[in-house]
Formats: C-alpha cells, sequence, structure tokens
C-alpha cells in the first residue's frame, strides 16, 4: 500500500496478507499518523510512516517486522512485539525526535540513527528493551521524572560513543553482565556491572559530567571530606550506581578519558595509584572501593563486589601508602602449595606490624573463598583452599588462576587512624 499528497507519506510494504486501521489526521499542515486499532508489522515486513505517529488508548501495534520512525512516536496504548519474533524500529529522523505517551513501549530491537546535533531524541515514557539498542548517531535525553529507559535480561547495547549514548538513568534488570551506554551532554563515559548472581537483581546507571561537591543526588551532597588514603578527588565528573532489587552484588567498572572529562592529574602516571571512590553517606566523606586498572581500555575495576552503592567517582591513592615502605606493605602474591618450600602459602612481609590486620581473598567473580583476622598467627595462613564458601570443598584445594586479595590494617597519620585496604592479583596454581 502506498499513498503520498503534499502534506504526509504513509508507506507500508507488506509480504503477506495485512490487517490494520490507521487513520491520518492532518493539522496546521503538519501529518500524524494516528492508529486506532489494530496494527501488526509481520516478520520480513518493512512499515514506515513520515511525521508523527501516534498509538491511541485504543491501539495496539505489534511490530514483529521493521518499523521505520521519522517523527514523535506517542504511545498510549499498547507497543509490543510477539514471543520468539525479532522485529526491530528504526529512529531515523534530521530534527530532534520525542518518544511520548502514557504507556510504556517495549521493543525488541532499536536502531537510533539522528545525526541532530543537539539532543537527537527526547524520552518521556518508559521503554523497555528485550534483545539491543544499536547507537549510530543520535543522543538520547531522558527526562527526569518521566523517562524510563530499561535492558531485560541478556539485553544489550552497541556502538555507543561521543555522538550517540543515553544521557539519563539506565536501569539493567537480570543476572548477565552490562555495560551502561551511559553520558552526558556529548560525552560519552559507560560504566559496567559484573553478572549478579540473581535474575531478580536490578542496577540502575547514570552519568554526570559535574563536580559531585555540593550537589544534592538522591539524598545525598557529598562534601570534599576523604579518607586518609586518598590524596585527590575527581571534581569534574561522578556516575550513580543504584541497587534497585534482588540480593546479588557486583563488581564495579569506570571509565576514564584524560582528553575530554577526566582530568589528568587522576589518571598521571602511576597508574596503579588510580582508585574507585565511593561518597559514604554514614561516615560523611569518600571512601577508597580499591582499583584494578586496565591501561588499554582506561578503565578501573573493584576488586570485589560491592556492599554499598550510590555516588561514585575516581580519585588516587595517598601517595604516602603507595609509596612509603612501611606502609606499601610487600606481598609475594604467587602461591603454589605443593610442599616444595617455595611459595607454599601467601606470604606478606612484615604482617606482624600490621595493626588489626584481615585478609580476604576472592575469585575472579567476586565470590570470597578465605577470610581471617590477624593473618599469618597460628598458622591461620592461605595455602590455596577456602575457608567461607559451602560451594567449596574445604579439604580440596582451590582451581588454578587468577584470584583478587584484599588486605586491610589500620594506620595512624598526623594522630589520625585510618582502615587502610591494600588491593592487588594473586595467582594460584595447585599443580
Amino acid at each position: 500500500m502506498f499513498a503520498n499528497n503534499h502534506k504526509t507519506k504513509f508507506m507500508f510494504f507488506c509480504n503477506r496478507p495485512f490487517v490494520f486501521i490507521v487513520l491520518c489526521i492532518f493539522s496546521q499542515g503538519m501529518a500524524q499518523t494516528v492508529n486506532v486499532g489494530e496494527l501488526n508489522v509481520l516478520a520480513g515486513t518493512l512499515w514506515a510512516t513520515i511525521g508523527d505517529f501516534q498509538n491511541n488508548n485504543s491501539g495496539t501495534f505489534i511490530n514483529d517486522g521493521e518499523t521505520i520512525i521519522y517523527g514523535d512516536f506517542t504511545n498510549s496504548g499498547i507497543v509490543d512485539f510477539s514471543n520468539g519474533t525479532q522485529g526491530r524500529f528504526r529512529f531515523e529522523g534530521n530534527t530532534e525526535q520525542r518518544l511520548l505517551g502514557t504507556s510504556p513501549f517495549f521493543f525488541y530491537d532499536v536502531q537510533l540513527n539522528n545525526p541532530t546535533a543537539t539532543s537527537a531524541y527526547v524520552l518521556a515514557n518508559a521503554v523497555s528493551i528485550a534483545n539491543q539498542v544499536e547507537f549510530i548517531n543520535g543522543i538520547l535525553e531522558v527526562e527526569e521524572a518521566e523517562g524510563l529507559v530499561v535492558f531485560e535480561n541478556n539485553a544489550t547495547a552497541i556502538g555507543a560513543s561521543d555522538l550517540s549514548h543515553i544521557d539519563g538513568e539506565v536501569q539493567k534488570n537480570g543476572d548477565d553482565p552490562f555495560n551502561y551506554p551511559i553520558g552526558n551532554q556529548q560525552s560519552f563515559r559507560f560504566a559496567a556491572i559484573s553478572a549478579p548472581e540473581d535474575i531478580n537483581a536490578s542496577f540502575s546507571g547514570r552519568y554526570y559530567l559535574a563536580n559531585p561537591v555540593g550537589i544534592t543526588i538522591n539524598g545525598e551532597t557529598p562534601t570534599q571530606e576523604t579518607s586518609v588514603d586518598i590524596a585527590l578527588l575527581n571534581e569534574n565528573e561522578f556516575w550513580t550506581i543504584t541497587k534497585n532489587g534482588g540480593t546479588a552484588d557486583v563488581v564495579l567498572t569506570l571509565s576514564w578519558d584524560e582528553n575530554t572529562t577526566t582530568p589528568l592529574d587522576i589518571v598521571t602516571d602511576p597508574e596503579s595509584a588510580i582508585r574507585i571512590l565511593r561518597w559514604d553517606e554514614n561516615g560523611q566523606r569518600w571512601i577508597n572501593e580499591g582499583g584494578i586498572i586496565d591501561s588499554t581500555n582506561k578503565t578501573v575495576t573493584t576488586p570485589i563486589r560491592l556492599n554499598a552503592y550510590g555516588i561514585f567517582t575516581l580519585g588516587r591513592a595517598t601517595e604516602e601508602l603507595v609509596t612509603n615502605t612501611q606502609n606499601d606493605v610487600p606481598v609475594f602474591n604467587f602461591v603454589s602449595p605443593n610442599g616444595d618450600g617455595h611459595n607454599d602459602y601467601l606470604y606478606i612481609e612484615t604482617i606482624e606490624d600490621l595493626v588489626n590486620n584481615r585478609l580476604e581473598v576472592f575469585n575472579r567473580w567476586g565470590v570470597q573463598v578465605f577470610a581471617t583476622n590477624d593473618y599469618d598467627t597460628n598458622g591461620n595462613v592461605f595455602e590455596g583452599f577456602s575457608n567461607t564458601r559451602s560451594t567449596f570443598t574445604n579439604d580440596n584445594p582451590l582451581p588454578t588462576g587468577t584470584y583478587y586479595y584484599i588486605l586491610s590494617y589500620d594506620v595512624t597519620i598526623d594522630g589520625r587512624t585510618e582502615r587502610i585496604k591494600k588491593t592487588d592479583f594473586l595467582y594460584l596454581t595447585s599443580n
């Protein structure tokens, strides 16, 4: 079917029989396509309308094929896809496009390709993504009070960049890992979470290109106060990570870009001093969540799963604690418990000088496999066996591989005692 006049163009290509009810309404020289009944775009079908499209409260729009939207899209009825199908919406325009309405959109695949220099898309409705969003061109701005983007279990985002990302909060449901395609203005700065061990898990992420100090976010107003092991606070950008549901926790990864958003003095050499910082509302200060550095991809990852969420940014560890021989505790992080007298357990030099020390070991998924206080006293050392999890047999050695450890202890500087956490890799071989 093809219809054309001087005000609008309505196109529909179908390779099978099709039943629909569509009204074309013209107002003040502008065209609007309105669905008031049942519209089904079948698999293998391309459907497009130039101009704004409205799905009325009596309308049902099932997209199992491919639909192109060139203008605004308003939904007050049902916009969905059939189970087992792979319908895709392509949003293509050259002026701002708005997603509006009182009923949520349920999309399988979405492709965003609008080269508008400012906000290409404005979302003032809820959108659920079942499979994938492909970012090509255009920034999607999420309205604070009305907009919501939800990626369901196993849904992904590809192609996000400075030119195309989500400016606003993004929610991820399910038990799979996820890279949040988030940014602010024309700066893409993703965060990522590891796979939660709970299908009911839900985490939201958002990025702000702004100074977190003095801004009230979700009822919290950070100051410049930091724990003693933090030397420098990033006051140019921050992220919020919110735990919405489920019982599982996640490992957090944050990205940096010294050429656009991240201050150079945060990521300067040595990069080993870069840390993820979290605003602790109870302690009213920024605390050190540790950091495993990936210089190639410019990311920092917490060594273990978080136990608290909220406002995060990047920072640097106190130089004195990184370089001072008294506090930079040598840890010989290779363990081969084969009885040859070499590296049979995790050896920590000067451990006897560390006040209130505690050692924790985690596998690559952030699961704690060993924990003890007053390490290396009365034989309580890590020899490659678990002492914490029923999922591991204490009589059998842990699998060969890479682990992480956290060594915590108290340090007093200028009369102020702080809890220090030293984190790093640990390699275990059971051969």
